[in-house]
């Protein structure tokens, strides 16, 4: 029997317990691969329920319906092995796991032996961990079949796999499919996005598996926003031996891709076929994950456009760009017909009646408005095509203040009231904002931004209203370099007005001279304490001596430090009440996907003196 095979991956773009369209991009992607002759093809892990079910895993009944829509999916398994993703339940416990399917036939189900707990991921919550080396025999629908760490034989091979997690461990899988002598390591997986990390699952999963098993490995990814938070880039990565073989297009906006390659297991290939993506532009990346994100949300949620209070800031300038390159992107690779139709758009012609039908900005002045942030936000708002109007909450601000400074029994002044005063502005937006995206039924873009979240610098409801918050996950560094970009590289020239600003809330009055970097500090250093602070758990202490070399004002980086922890602390409050965001980078100040900390805490207190007494 020759021992050339054709193998493939194909990538889902999948919704948590929708069935309808969960099981047909599967069975579709089978139907292409039956007519490409694929003999062997790999889905992502929970490709069935979708990996974002969460606490539903518990229940019995979706690991039933997945079983029920298994059957479906079997029943067209004629002539090709297919290893599709379920969650399977055994004496009242969940575990992840992987069907093999031949010939319309179960031939077993492998389970997940080391589960994701770390940074986004809760997996010991719904799932047990298998011990390898154990397998069981199990019937189901008439069918005996084992189920646990199975190895299976077929088409002149031997193969097993790792599932997402059994990758990224020290003594992974591979090391006892090695001893079993398998020929192909598959690896299912639900591996969320963030920027550059593709690269490691080509060089350690793939590259190093490939080489240290040797054998030929299979990565596939899920794809696109399959639950909200989270995004899932698609990837598809086959090696052997050391070698990449072949790398499919990331972050697409198809239902699903296929990619298949021929695998010669007697003479391994030994030069690369494919270039690592290594190379891959972190802008672009960003770009493409974000467009991906909202396209998706708003499809899924059947949301008829999105609302945006545009300020002529960097961040609410951010999220209306997104949403112009999430129309550009999408319809260049959809195609101007299926674009439309997957998102209910009828009679268009062109990409700026999408935007304009999509996106509508306002922007809502006081008195402490300048005619430059106006200019700015008329000026992008028109160049992309969005809806733009503008008026000014004057009356209601002073409305607000009257009923306060009638119960108080004094006027209110800067001097005195500052904060308050800055808030009641920012919060006598929502009501009106809300009541145009509820006219719309469209989603509320939040414009909040992982800088500020860090520190609290952000007005519950008032610049946090909104119902999905895009670029919480995003640091400001990151947001005013990447609209340089855009404004250069993409062509958004609206943008000009935006990127000559310095940012400010324009909260105080014009003589106050609000900024920023002003209010907090400069975002480079809170930006290098977040890092050391809160991505790498670092007390006050170990931050300065991390940074000190860097600063001859020894004091100055303690006030920075110390203002930082203090506002962290305080406000955890309110990153419990951001709306729900997009994860974009392996730091993540979102309490419900990565950072969890305590509302009430000590604050640091015992960690600042320490710091103090340095």
């Amino acid at each position: 029997m020759s021992r050339k095979l054709k193998i493939a991956g194909a990538t889902v773009n999948q919704t948590p317990i929708d069935w309808i369209n969960n099981t047909a991009n599967i069975v579709e992607a089978i139907r292409l691969a039956q007519t490409q002759e694929v003999k062997l093809l790999c889905f992502p892990e929970m490709s069935i329920t979708g990996y974002g079910a969460e606490d539903l895993f518990l229940s019995d009944w979706v690991s039933e319906k997945a079983c029920n829509q298994l059957q479906e999916i079997k029943s067209i398994c004629d002539k090709i092995i297919v290893c599709v993703g379920l969650p399977f339940r055994m004496n009242g416990i969940t575990y992840n796991g992987v069907c093999v399917i031949e010939n319309k036939r179960i031939l077993g189900i492998t389970l997940k032996q080391n589960l994701a707990r770390d940074g986004v991921h809760y997996e010991p919550r719904w799932f047990d961990a298998w011990s390898s080396g154990n397998t069981v025999q199990v019937e189901r629908n008439g069918e005996v079949f084992p189920v646990g760490d199975v190895i299976y034989q077929s088409q002149g091979i031997t193969f097993g796999f790792e599932i997402c997690e059994d990758a990224w461990i020290k003594n992974r899988p591979g090391h006892r499919l090695y001893e079993r002598k398998v020929d192909l390591i598959l690896n299912p997986s639900a591996s969320h996005f963030a920027l550059g990390k593709s690269t490691s699952r080509e060089q350690q999963v793939v590259v190093e598996g490939s080489q240290k098993f040797n054998c030929a490995y299979v990565f596939v990814n899920l794809l696109g926003n399959e639950a909200g938070r989270m995004i899932y880039d698609g990837d598809i990565i086959i090696g052997q031996h050391g070698t990449l073989i072949a790398i499919n297009k990331r972050l697409s906006f198809k239902n699903f891709n296929l990619l298949a390659a021929t695998i010669d297991f007697e003479k391994p290939i030994e030069t690369a076929v494919i270039k690592s993506q290594d190379q891959k532009e972190k802008n672009e990346e960003f770009g493409r994950a974000a467009s991906l994100a909202l396209f998706d949300y708003l499809r899924k949620s059947k949301a008829k456009g999105f609302v945006l209070n545009l300020s002529g800031g960097a961040d609410s300038s951010l999220c209306a760009v997104l949403v112009a390159e999430m129309v550009r992107r999408a319809s260049d690779e959809l195609g101007w017909s299926n674009f439309c139709q997957a998102l209910n758009l009828e009679k268009l012609s062109n990409k700026e009646a999408a935007v304009s039908k999509l996106l509508t900005c306002a922007y809502q002045g006081t008195v402490n408005s300048s005619e430059t942030t106006l200019a700015a936000a008329t000026q992008l708002a028109q160049s992309i095509g969005a809806g733009f109007h503008q008026w000014r909450i004057d009356a209601e601000v002073k409305s607000y203040s009257a009923k306060i400074e009638n119960v108080l029994g004094r006027s209110l002044s800067w001097d005195q009231d500052d904060i308050a005063l800055q808030n009641i502005q920012a919060r006598a937006r929502s009501p009106i904002i809300w009541l145009l995206a509820n006219i719309k039924q469209s989603i509320l873009l939040t414009t909040s931004n992982r800088s500020e979240g860090d520190v609290g610098y952000a007005t519950m409801d008032g610049d946090t209203s909104g119902s999905l918050a895009p670029i919480a996950g995003i640091d400001k560094p990151f947001i005013i370099q990447w609209l340089k970009w855009a404004e250069q590289e993409l062509g958004y020239h609206g943008l000009k007005g935006v990127n000559t600003l310095q940012p400010t809330a324009e909260l105080r009055p014009p003589e106050r001279t609000q900024t920023d970097e002003k209010d907090l500090m400069p975002y480079s250093i809170l930006l290098a304490i977040e890092k050391l602070g809160i991505r790498d758990r670092k007390n006050p202490v170990e931050v300065f001596k991390s940074l000190e070399d860097d600063y001859t004002d020894k004091q100055v980086l303690k006030n920075y430090i110390r203002k930082f922890f203090r506002l962290w602390a305080a406000n955890q409050w309110k990153r419990e009440r951001i709306a729900p965001s997009f994860h974009f980078d392996d730091l993540n100040v979102d309490p419900r996907s990565w950072c969890r900390f305590p509302i009430l805490s000590g604050n640091f207190s015992d960690e600042l003196k320490a710091l103090d007494n340095l």
